[in-house]
């Protein structure tokens, strides 16, 4: 997995590449195809804004997040992933069960 943090308007210290780095590890419990994830950190007036692009196996993600401090925005960002895998995977599973059904029922028909 790459993984690629970038920041507009602000410098990514080492205790927030760390931060990042450790909410990522949660992303690859549930779905270890994460092929590479680019994060960008921003500050605007008022908000800290952080949005993710992950590609995984046939699908890309996209998620954003902001808050009032940059931790919380990145807090925001990681649940919104992990939403998403969570989904993508789901979708997957689903999807090859209902072939294998799906299969069965038109031999039933024909019988």
């Amino acid at each position: 997995m790459q993984l690629d943090i970038t920041g507009h308007h602000i410098d990514v210290t080492p205790l927030l590449n760390n931060y990042i780095r450790e909410k990522v590890t949660r992303l690859k419990r549930h779905f270890d195809q994460v092929l590479n994830i680019h994060i960008i950190l921003e500050v605007q007036k008022h908000n800290n804004k952080a949005e993710a692009s992950i590609n995984v196996s046939g699908n890309h993600i996209f998620a954003d997040a902001t808050g009032h401090d940059m931790y919380a925005a990145i807090d925001l960002l990681a649940d919104k992933l992990d939403r998403q895998i969570l989904k993508h995977k789901e979708k997957i599973r689903s999807h090859h069960r209902n072939e294998g059904n799906h299969r069965n029922l038109n031999t039933d028909q024909y019988a």
